[in-house]
C-alpha cells in the first residue's frame, strides 16, 4: 500500500470496459510527513476521493482484480481509502 495525495483528475474518452464509471486521478506518493516521495502516477478511484485528498493506494494486481470483480482488468493502481489523519510513532 502507498500513501499518496490526489493531484487532479484525468479525462479519457476511451477506457477499458472494466474502467467504465470509475474516475482516474493523477496521484503523488508522499511520506508520512506529507513530503513528496517519487514520481506521480495514475490511479483508478474506488473510494470517492477528490483532488487534495490523502489516499491509500493498492498496487497489487490480483487484489485489485478481486475488488473490481473483473479477472481481466488491466488496472495496476487503485485508490482504496481516503486518509483522515496520519500519525507516526517515534
Amino acid at each position: 500500500m502507498i500513501l499518496a495525495r490526489v493531484l487532479g483528475s484525468v479525462v479519457a474518452t476511451v477506457k477499458h470496459p472494466s474502467l467504465r464509471g470509475l474516475p482516474l486521478f493523477v496521484v503523488q506518493p508522499i511520506e508520512a510527513d506529507g513530503s513528496d516521495s517519487g514520481d506521480s502516477f495514475l490511479a483508478v478511484d474506488h473510494a470517492q476521493a477528490g483532488p487534495g485528498d490523502t489516499v491509500v493506494i493498492l498496487r497489487e494486481g490480483n487484489g485489485i482484480r478481486q475488488l473490481l470483480g473483473d479477472s481481466k482488468s488491466p488496472v495496476r493502481c487503485l485508490i482504496v481509502g481516503v486518509v483522515d489523519a496520519v500519525s507516526t510513532i517515534d
